[in-house]
């Protein structure tokens, strides 16, 4: 019995040599072998962006400081408090609506249209998308990314403005306020000039009242001040309404961009 085994025992190794001698490289790759691990593509460069300035020509008269209001109308509900302290005080002002906003605030739209002298009505866009044409993130929010949707933003922004009743507009602000230069580039091609600002009233409405306030009535001759008028529940609201007579009882000038010549940079007004 024993004699058997070790018979079967030496056939079957020289069976497995010969096989082994015949066949090499085959059963290792198929069998044995792990794949080596694939380099993951290198990640595109982060674009370069830019937060436009802009100020406005100064009155150079004193305790009159020339100051342009511009408030963003992103989403959300209208902040009575801030509208009612405009109309109130007859203060002009350039507000930037997108057309989420224009759809869900009919009332508001009606008082800006019903007070012309008060309010020019400016693009800030269809979506509130980032105008900037490649791929990245801002502050958590998905950028255009491409040409074809930085166009898509402003003019989708523009028609939602014509459907509404209001006047073709002239300005964008884009969501963020950030852009790559190649957007400016785009959107000036269009025939827009970008609302850079020089004074950030109101750290995207997400301040307290008090250090708002301080912002706002701190501006200075040739100013132009962003705040919003988006976000009644926020206490940044209160602040916005309370320098706004600040200002006014200081003999503060107030315009709109329409009414005043401008300087931006960035090549955003030239």
């Amino acid at each position: 019995m024993n004699r058997i085994l070790l018979a079967s025992a030496f056939l079957f190794s020289t069976i497995s040599a010969a096989l082994a001698d015949e066949i090499p490289s085959a059963v290792p790759a198929a069998v044995g072998s792990v794949p080596a691990a694939v380099s993951p593509a290198p990640k595109a460069p982060a674009p370069k962006l830019v937060e436009p300035h802009l100020h406005i020509a100064r009155s150079n008269v004193a305790g009159h400081a020339r100051v342009a209001l511009t408030f963003d109308a992103c989403m959300g509900q209208a902040d009575e408090r801030i509208l009612s302290t405009l109309v109130r005080e007859r203060i002009p002002a350039t507000i930037f609506v997108t057309a989420r906003w224009l759809k869900r605030n009919p009332a508001a739209v009606a008082v800006f249209l019903q007070n012309p002298d008060l309010f020019e009505l400016e693009n800030h866009g269809q979506n509130h998308i980032p105008a900037v044409d490649t791929p990245t993130l801002i502050y958590g929010i998905a950028s255009a990314g491409s040409p074809q949707a930085v166009r898509q933003e402003v003019e989708g922004g523009a028609a939602a403005m014509v459907a509404a009743g209001i006047p073709a507009p002239h300005w964008f602000r884009g969501s963020t306020a950030k852009y790559d230069l190649s957007a400016i580039g785009e959107i000036r091609a269009m025939g827009y000039r970008i609302a850079g600002y020089s004074v950030n009233g109101d750290g995207g409405s997400l301040l307290g009242a008090v250090i708002t306030e301080k912002r706002i009535a701190s501006a200075k001759d040739g100013d132009v001040v962003i705040s919003h008028v988006n976000q009644p529940t926020h206490a940044a609201g209160e602040g916005v309404a309370k320098a706004l007579v600040d200002l006014k009882a200081k003999g503060t000038q107030f315009v709109r961009l329409q009414d005043v010549e401008d300087t931006g940079d960035h090549k955003t007004t030239e």
